[in-house]
Formats: structure tokens, sequence, C-alpha cells
């Protein structure tokens, strides 16, 4: 992972912060007995908490509960309760049992039923059996602790392959602050405001407003330059929740103390975005669009997400192929104003740097040495416009078989 200067990296995830405690079991939702289907996290204290949402028409109704306990709690938040293997969306009774898991998380909590959020991922349109998850809150409740992030974790996992989480330590004002996530997602991720299920915790002491303007402002150079497949989810959604326990003078401006923040906030999002790059569906290589020399930040990742998108591009990568013609017809679509016969494409990895085109035209390149570049598992695009300053960069995964298959039998 990539280091940033005043911030360092910790174990534990969502309970590497201050008070987060954590649990992830098998309720049964999941037939495979030893995959954790169901999770908590909770706060020793209330939360200053913010998310933002798919903006997908079809909304999971554990979103729409979320979003509707976040507006009768001004912000405020303690624990939140996810499952996997069921989506909970498109059912007539998926709002109830949205709030059912709220109201049985709340009352082993001894907490509102408003301060509790509710999150689930899986497939759409398959009834949500309750009597599982209700089964298990007293053991689930049992069982929570300050080490827990790793059941957690492993209870929002699909077809991921990987669990993700990260964390870092800073000091702000000289209290010493910790910012930790976990995510999942591996397909059906080409956010729009948010991507997957991704749950932040810090023990800064920040109102909900202030996370609300960082998380949107980061989610738009992180998760929204994220795309697997094009397909944006129904249930994403992003939370952060702040509990202040680092005790510094809690931040209700745009001070210097809110700057650190931000940037943790983008260290923990950002390599979340990557770690879900990497392992989408089917995926062997993680693929990264540098688009610099922009006019503007807009016609910069417009031009990197117009790449990363391409079925032909991510094919052509899948099969090691330095086919820039691909490159080069992904940013001519891109919808934003600049001159193709200015622009300059190369291929770099760790095995090193491969110019492909010039001026809008090809180049002469060894066919060996390119494919000794793309061999690695983790592949960079760098586009030049050479025309401007902004500079932009986009995140996805190669195009493989096992996608196909992955989603060819994905209910079963």
């Amino acid at each position: 992972m990539k280091e940033f200067e005043g911030y360092q990296y910790k174990e534990k995830g969502i309970c590497a912060p201050q008070g987060f405690r954590a649990n992830g079991l098998n309720c049964g939702l999941n037939p495979v007995k030893e995959k954790n289907d169901l999770c908590l996290l909770v706060s020793d204290r209330e939360c200053d908490t913010a998310a933002v949402y798919t903006q997908n028409k079809v909304k999971g109704a554990p979103i729409l509960i979320t979003k509707k306990h976040l507006f009768a709690s001004n912000g405020k938040a303690q624990a939140v309760i996810a499952n996997s293997k069921n989506a909970n969306t498109c059912n007539h009774d998926g709002e109830e049992k949205a709030e059912q898991m709220c109201v049985l998380a709340a009352k082993a909590l001894g907490i509102q039923t408003e301060k509790v959020l509710v999150a689930s991922t899986g497939v759409i349109g398959q009834v949500l059996p309750i009597e599982p998850i209700e089964a298990a809150i007293p053991e689930l409740v049992k069982g929570l602790s300050y080490d827990g992030n790793e059941k957690a974790v492993q209870a929002i996992m699909t077809t991921d392959t990987i669990p993700k989480q990260v964390a870092v330590e800073f000091v702000a004002e000289g209290k010493t602050v910790r910012i930790g996530g976990m995510a999942k997602g591996s397909g059906m991720i080409h956010p729009n405001m948010a991507t997957t299920l991704n749950f932040i915790t810090t023990d800064l002491a920040i109102t909900s407003d202030l996370i609300q303007k960082a998380l949107q402002e980061v989610v738009a150079v992180t998760y929204n330059c994220l795309s697997i497949d094009g397909d944006t989810s129904t249930n994403d959604m992003v939370c952060v929740m702040a509990n202040g326990m680092a005790e510094n003078k809690k931040i209700t401006e745009e001070n210097q103390a809110y700057q650190m923040f931000k940037q943790g906030l983008y260290i923990v999002m950002m390599n979340l975005t990557r770690m879900l790059a990497k392992d989408g569906e089917g995926a062997t290589k993680l693929l990264e669009c540098i688009c610099s020399g922009a006019p503007d930040w807009n016609t910069a990742i417009t031009v990197a997400k117009s790449v990363i998108v391409s079925p032909l591009f991510k094919c052509a990568m899948f099969g090691e192929d330095a086919n820039w013609g691909r490159i080069l017809c992904a940013v001519g679509n891109a919808k934003a104003e600049f001159a193709i016969d200015l622009v300059e494409v190369k291929l770099c990895s760790s095995a090193g740097e491969l110019l492909v085109c010039q001026d809008g035209s090809g180049v002469a390149f060894s066919e060996e040495f390119a494919q000794t570049v793309l061999k690695e598992d983790e592949i960079q695009i760098l586009i030049d416009l050479k025309q401007g300053e902004a500079a932009a960069t986009a995140w996805g995964c190669d195009l493989t078989y096992d996608y196909v298959k992955i989603n060819g039998d994905y209910r079963s």
C-alpha cells in the first residue's frame, strides 16, 4: 500500500479506532456453515454518522430504513447490522424485515432502534427469512469483540475471494486518531454516489455534517472512479461513524484537523477501492488508468472511466495483448472535448513501461516486452492528453471467462 506522510497503516480494520466492537457468524442464510452471513458493528458511544447510497432507482429495503433512521436521529447512530446471501430487495415485506432486524439488534444492545443502521447484500427478489436472524442475535451480541473485525468482514462477503479492510492512524490537534474500514464487492459494481457495502469507523470527534461533506468529496475520487462490470447495484452504501473517543476538540469547521481527517478518509477509501477492483469477479488483474494533461478534472476522469469500462479493452488485458487501439478507441468514446491527435498512451507494470501511442498514432514496440509488462497482476494505463494540468485515476479489472461462469449461476 502506498505510504502517506503523517499516516501509519494499522491492523484490525473497523475495530482499529477506539470503542468499536464487531462480530460475525453463520445464522443459516448461507447453507455453507463455514461462511458467516450476519454481522454486527457497535460503538461504545453514540456516533455522528453520515452515509451515501446507490442512485439506482431500485433501492434495497435496508437503504430505505437506514436513511429513515439517520433522518429521525439527526445523523446519530451506534450500531450496524448487516447480512449477506439475501439482498432483501424488491420484496413486498422488505422494509418490514429490515426494520425488524434493527429492532432485534437494538433490543439486545439496549439502545434506540433509530440508532441502528441496516444493510443487506446478495440475491435480489428473494424473501428474506427473519427467523434465523432473530435466533442468532443473542449469540451475535454475546460475541462482540474489539478484535471482531475478521468475523464481521467475512459475513458481508458474497462472491468476494478475499476480505477487504484497512485502517490508518494519524495525529490531529495533539490526539491520536484512527480511521478503519471494511468493504465487500466483487461484481455489479459501477457506482453512482456509492459502491458495494462499505463501513468506516473513526474515534475522531467531528460533526455529521462535516463527515457528510468529506465523504461525498472523497467518494467522488475513489469509489465513484471504480467499475467492474458497468452495473450499479441496488444495495450500495457507504457509511462513516465517528464516536469521538480520541477526545479531540470536536471539529465543527473545515480547519486543519478536518483536512487531516479528510486525507485519512481518502487513504482508507482509496485502498478499499483498489482492493475491490483487484477482486472483481473472475479477475486476474487490477487495472489502474491514470489520465493526465487534461484541461480539467472532469475531462480527466471521464477519459479514465471510459477506458476502464470498455469490455474490449478489459478482454485485451486478460489476454495480455497490447492492443492499444482499443485504448484509444475508448478514449475517443469519452464524452469530453479534447484533441485526440495529441494523446500519448503508455502501459506500465512492475516489469517496466511501454510507450504504445504518441500524438494519437501508434509507435513501434516489442510485442515480447509488451507481453512481459502485461503478465503482471497490476497494470497501469497512462494516458497523457497534453492539453492541461488536471489528472484523475479510475480503477477496474480485466474481463475473464470466470466472470461469465460466476454470473451464469449466481443464484445457485
